[in-house]
């Protein structure tokens, strides 16, 4: 819920605009825009707006299969004003999202899953959810499946508990095969105090290409023991909402259109192209306001 009373506290703040969204949600719009086939597994409340983020997956093409409905909790909401100094007001209550169980998670059938993408930083806070979120990793692990991980930090949400935000991170990252980080996040998680040197630790403790984004300079690189930086595309930013989304949205399209055997054995020069689209994707989203709108125009032109 974003307050339109511009410079306006949420206390005193009286109009607000409903706007689906939430990282996960927003990767797999972004996906099944681009053309691929997702499936999203959450939880929202049985209430009108549960419904609605239901109905706004399926008009994209998402599965929503395993995007279950609670009858005993309400959907989670973030309410957000942005202040005068740039600053967001930020209240987040949270209901249905962090009931996921392990139970839950249990009956999915990964039989056709070639890619498990990790991206909510709401499991990583207290409750079911949070062990929901290792059993899965554990079972991608068990089959052998691609895991992709976005740790998607939220200093709103931890800023009491940062460093339960930073392990929890590294078991993540240790195991992944591949993840994507903010410039902030790379520093905060490392503890470095650059970029690069945040990758340099990236590089000696995981095993997974990487990508750290960079905003309109790009996002570096990863790979191999080696980093590059690959640049981005002039645009005009109107609204930066989902621009990282849409980035691991290409991604994880692009590397679901090859064979699972083809991603290990991907060059550098290869990966350097995935990203590019992946940063054009992320541009373009910037030039619309909101992200699931955004995501209406991305197609498959991008990459040609």
């Amino acid at each position: 819920m974003i307050c339109t009373d511009k410079g306006r506290s949420l206390s005193v703040g009286e109009n607000f605009l409903k706007k689906p969204g939430g990282a996960p949600t927003n990767v797999a719009a972004a996906i099944a825009a681009l053309g691929g086939r997702v499936e999203l597994s959450a939880k929202v409340g049985n209430d009108p707006f549960g419904k609605q983020l239901v109905k706004v997956m399926e008009d994209f093409g998402v599965s929503t299969h395993w995007l279950l409905q609670d009858n005993n909790y309400f959907t989670t909401f973030a309410f957000v004003s942005l202040m005068e100094d740039g600053e967001r007001d930020f209240v987040f209550n949270r209901g249905a999202d962090g009931q996921l169980t392990k139970e839950e998670i249990e009956v999915i059938d990964l039989a056709d899953v070639g890619i498990i993408h990790f991206g909510s930083a709401t499991a990583f806070l207290p409750g079911p959810l949070q062990e929901a979120y290792k059993r899965l990793l554990q079972k991608a692990m068990e089959k052998n499946i691609f895991i992709s991980f976005d740790p998607n930090y939220r200093h709103l949400l931890f800023k009491d508990n940062t460093q339960s935000f930073i392990d929890q991170s590294w078991h993540f990252l240790r195991e992944c095969n591949f993840f994507k980080v903010s410039d902030e996040e790379a520093m905060l998680i490392t503890g470095a105090p650059s970029v690069e040197e945040a990758a340099a630790i990236f590089m000696a403790k995981t095993d997974a290409v990487f990508t750290i984004t960079l905003g309109k300079a790009g996002a570096l690189l990863g790979h191999n023991n080696l980093t590059s930086i690959v640049e981005s595309i002039p645009v005009k930013p109107v609204d930066t909402t989902g621009a990282g989304d849409a980035f691991a949205g290409a991604i994880l399209y692009q590397l679901a259109q090859k064979m699972p055997a083809e991603i290990p054995a991907l060059t550098l020069q290869q990966w350097r192209a995935v990203i590019y689209n992946a940063n054009k994707a992320g541009a373009r989203t910037c030039e619309y306001f909101g992200a699931m709108e955004a995501f209406k125009h991305l197609s498959n032109t991008l990459f040609n």
